[in-house]
């Protein structure tokens, strides 16, 4: 429009803003270097999915973590009746050890695997959503933590200082410590500061590192434009050999799976 109605220093203005903003975000759609994990590190497979008040279908459900051959999963909003609907459906089959949070409503969570787990704790300190937290024993691996992240959304200017208190809540990286892994609905971009400080404590946002961070996860239903509010970040010791954005039915979120290598114990 400036260039139209000829104001030369409003049109380089605009131009010169919407290349920063290329600059800032076209990273995200461009895959990183090669991984160069250790081929012989235990390779473990993460899915999230938040399921929406416990309606998401669990048939769809558990038949993308056979297929996927999932060896974690971390939900969010999930009710005793989803929980119950998802062991009758096979889940537990399939990943027999869990920490779960059953909740009513959205407050509920868990963290579901194939392997061993030891619970440790929550990250919600407050009244929010549960975020439970389980250290997966991988053989062959360091255990690995695994958060069912949730920080309650922005929905209005009264919940922004619980949805910060929410994000800060969440555990840091831990270089030279133990392995972490965040995955669930964060409620937050990647063009959120309070997310990009997370991240600068020592993960890897798995989607962005493959070259899928454009992905869009919700609303899944394209009632409005898409926006990327679920995240699996891992740590930085940890390789991302894939991702990908999975549709599943009755929930208003895509499910995110990524496949990582862990560095050997």
């Amino acid at each position: 429009m400036a260039l139209l109605t000829q104001r030369g220093w409003a049109a380089l203005a605009a131009g010169a803003a919407a290349v920063v903003l290329l600059a800032c975000v076209l990273p995200r759609g461009l895959p990183g270097p090669a991984p160069q994990a250790d081929p012989r590190g235990p390779r473990m497979t993460v899915l999230t999915a938040n399921v929406y008040f416990g309606l998401a279908d669990p048939d769809a459900l558990v038949r993308l973590v056979r297929e996927r051959d999932v060896d974690v999963l971390s939900l969010q909003e999930l009710t005793r009746q989803s929980d119950d609907a998802l062991t009758r459906a096979g889940l537990r089959a399939l990943l027999p050890y869990d920490v779960t949070r059953a909740g009513t409503g959205p407050v509920g969570g868990a963290v579901y695997s194939a392997h061993p787990v030891e619970e440790a704790g929550d990250s919600s300190r407050h009244e929010y959503f549960a975020m439970p937290r389980a250290r997966v024993l991988v053989p062959g691996a360091p255990p690995v933590e695994v958060v069912s992240t949730h920080p309650m959304p922005p929905a209005g200017s009264g919940a922004v200082a619980g949805w910060r208190d929410s994000l800060r809540e969440l555990p840091d990286a831990r270089p030279g410590g133990g392995l972490r892994v965040l995955a669930g609905d964060f409620n937050a971009t990647l063009d959120h500061a309070e997310l990009r400080a997370l991240l600068d404590t020592g993960y890897t946002d798995a989607a962005d590192a493959s070259g899928d961070g454009w992905r869009a996860t919700w609303p899944s239903d394209g009632s409005l434009p898409g926006t990327t509010i679920d995240h699996i970040l891992v740590d930085r010791r940890v390789e991302v050999r894939r991702t990908s954005v999975h549709t599943l039915p009755d929930t208003d979120h895509r499910a995110v799976l990524a496949e990582l290598s862990l560095p050997r114990a």
